[in-house]
């Protein structure tokens, strides 16, 4: 089996990154690449992902090595950078991972799209409408060119603080973890595990301590995203793709979902 993630930093799984130090990011992707090693009895993975990448990025870089692949899934997850944008256009959008999905679809692939999780604060605060309207249409077109769909606007387990990375985000390994058990479950693929396992009892922030994490997460994550936005500059400019060639994945300490 041929697996072949694309998408920004959400598919390259910024927020999980591997214990060994290395930078290299592990994610819902590469924990879902383990997890149907173990059932399909090897695969061939390759995640083309980088974070920050538009759409029409995604397109142009990602699409053409995909389908030079011919792999037998594709994950897309894509538009949500476009959105925290100005300008952001949600029918644009959506025209054009239709027709990315359709390209897909004619290769032969089997394709999951994503809804993204349904929270309105930090990066969210003020856009979450634009990205209702979008993942509408991806509802979409995931029934139109028959494809699975990851709905995480249902997932209220995604929007638990503990599921995202101090960023606000990015989603942390826990998150990861929860995403990937959807994924496989989407994918009829069994797991011991729930995705929607309740969270433990959090202890209760107090206000003074939960505003100067507010303050911290302004001056560390919000302040330096708004000054790429306005200097044209992204998270992904000096990044380049994980893993770009389909190559085995599995029995080498990539490891499950867990």
């Amino acid at each position: 089996m041929s697996f072949v993630a694309v998408g920004d930093s959400f598919t390259e799984g910024v927020g999980d990154p591997y214990p060994d130090g290395s930078g290299v990011f592990r994610g819902w992707a590469d924990r879902v690449a383990g997890h149907l090693a173990d059932h399909v009895g090897g695969i061939r993975y390759a995640n083309l992902a980088v974070r920050g990448k538009l759409i029409r990025q995604i397109v142009t870089d990602q699409l053409p090595p995909a389908l030079e692949m011919s792999p037998d899934l594709v994950t897309l997850c894509a538009g949500g950078n476009d959105l925290l944008r100005p300008g952001g256009d949600p029918e644009r959008l959506a025209r054009v991972l239709e027709h990315t999905v359709a390209r897909l679809r004619a290769g032969g692939a089997r394709v999951v799209l994503f809804t993204g999780v349904n929270v309105s604060t930090g990066y969210m605060r003020g856009a979450i409408g634009l990205f209702a309207r979008y993942y509408m249409n991806v509802r979409a077109i995931a029934d139109a060119h028959d494809c699975l769909l990851v709905d995480q606007w249902s997932m209220d387990v995604l929007t638990d603080p503990r599921a995202w990375d101090d960023d606000r985000l990015h989603m942390s390994p826990e998150g990861h973890r929860r995403l990937a058990l959807r994924v496989a479950e989407v994918l009829g693929v069994p797991t011991e595990e729930r995705w929607d396992e309740p969270w433990p009892t959090a202890e209760t922030v107090g206000w003074t301590d939960a505003r100067r994490e507010d303050l911290r997460w302004v001056k560390d994550s919000l302040g330096p995203w708004i000054g790429r936005r306005l200097t044209g500059r992204s998270s992904g400019d000096t990044v380049t793709a994980k893993r770009p060639e389909l190559t085995p994945f599995g029995g080498e300490g990539d490891g499950p979902l867990g």
